[in-house]
């Protein structure tokens, strides 16, 4: 089997579950101006200590965070188990920088995964390669560090060896102590700080050897998109704040796994003045964009310093799921249509099921280019009643279009209506 066929493999359930909840959570979400609070104000280490000495999220319940996921039709799940930060939410026996030695006293990741297993989710960790609080992460004058600019650092001896085996023994403690994990997210390379820099080649061949099947995203550099990638280029890739405009296609033409990362407000990490939340609605649209692509959406939450979602998040997932409850089959297992975008919307297809995702009511009866003879039957894929699809009187000059005549000026469904078109196959 080549490469190429075993990340087909190992991608199946990934580009058909296509909905994903992302969890950024950490010390970051109790001064919580967002998670790159450190880097941005310049916080030494001894001035985040406070943050570490006084960590305990009473509150913390990743039952109902499963089960919110859950709901809002997420199929799985990817969470910081370590941030830039360096602190560490499992118990790894490397560092003592760890949620165990807090007062919340134990591993959150280890009730993170039993409970989204639980729940029937599959189980992503995310990393951060870059490490700002690490003795021998390159600091004075790197663009990210927090330390950047303090002359007390600029002579400072490293050994970044030593802190590439640190990071290689941290994949190998996650890889190894919580069962088997669906997906392992880097994040990430900048600079020169890429690939090989990493020692990107070696550390695959290990996840490779501990867990064959999981997928790994593209952000420990290389090119994903390139016709032989290099072993470390990723099984998927990961546009960040961004829905790509055509999807996302290798050398070849090819459509390739992909996932964009979005954000439910403006920042990852909790954010206590940041109420700038996405409406239900442009989360629906933008999963059913990504879809539309054949991409994923991995949806953000920060969860608080006391371990709870935030209301205004809780609220969204709620009524995304829902849409998902009588949409889903528009969404899992579907993938782009052949079908150029309609200006009333978008498609996604499944088989011989084209699913009409209708944003746009428009004036009149809604026209569907060259699928005139080609469907079967019409049905409104909520509640799975029969929705009219004969040519109007007034339409009888547009032989190549079919047309959906809705009885309403409203939609049924004002964040998308979507009509199953079963479609006739020879």
């Amino acid at each position: 089997m080549t490469t190429m066929d075993e990340r087909r493999k190992r991608t199946e359930w990934f580009t058909n579950d296509r909905f994903g909840i992302f969890i950024h959570w950490g010390l970051y979400a109790i001064p919580a101006r967002g998670e790159w609070v450190r880097s941005f104000e310049q916080i030494s280490v001894e001035g985040y200590e406070q943050y570490f000495n006084t960590f305990n999220p009473e509150n913390y319940d990743p039952k109902a965070w499963a089960k919110a996921a859950k709901q809002a039709g997420m199929k799985y799940a990817v969470m910081t188990t370590k941030h830039h930060d360096g602190f560490c939410l499992f118990d790894s026996a490397m560092t003592d920088y760890k949620a165990t030695n807090t007062p919340a006293g134990r591993d959150l990741i280890r009730e993170y995964v039993d409970a989204f297993r639980a729940e029937g989710l599959k189980v992503g960790f995310y990393y951060s390669i870059i490490d700002w609080h690490h003795p021998d992460y390159p600091a004075y004058g790197d663009r990210q560090h927090p330390m950047r600019s303090n002359e007390e650092f600029k002579n400072r001896e490293t050994d970044f060896n030593r802190y590439l085996d640190y990071m290689h023994g941290q994949v190998k403690e996650l890889l190894t102590n919580y069962g088997t994990i669906d997906v392992l997210w880097f994040d990430f390379s900048y600079d020169d700080m890429t690939g090989e820099k990493w020692r990107a080649s070696e550390l695959v061949t290990m996840i490779r050897d501990l867990q064959p099947n999981v997928i790994i995203d593209n952000r420990l550099g290389g090119n994903i998109k390139a016709s032989e990638p290099e072993i470390y280029a990723g099984d998927f890739a990961s546009p960040e704040q961004i829905l790509p405009p055509q999807g996302i296609v290798n050398k070849n033409g090819d459509s390739i796994p992909w996932e964009a990362c979005i954000t439910l407000n403006r920042h990852w990490g909790y954010h206590a003045y940041d109420h700038d939340y996405k409406s239900p609605q442009q989360v629906i649209r933008g999963l059913v964009e990504c879809v539309s692509k054949n991409g994923n959406l991995l949806l953000n939450v920060g969860p608080n310093a006391k371990g709870e979602f935030p209301r205004e998040s809780l609220a969204v997932l709620s009524e995304v799921g829902s849409w998902m409850h009588g949409n889903q089959d528009s969404i899992y297992g579907s993938g782009a249509s052949e079908l150029p975008k309609p200006e009333w919307g978008r498609y996604t297809q499944q088989g011989n099921k084209l699913y009409a995702h209708i944003l746009d009511r428009g004036v009149g009866p809604i026209a569907l280019k060259g699928l005139n003879g080609r469907v079967k039957q019409a049905r409104l894929l909520a509640d799975g009643s029969e929705v009219n699809i004969q040519t109007p009187w007034n339409a009888h000059d547009y032989a190549d279009y079919l047309f959906i005549n809705f009885p309403t000026a409203q939609l049924p469904d004002e964040n998308d209506t979507v009509v199953e078109l079963e479609l006739i196959t020879d």
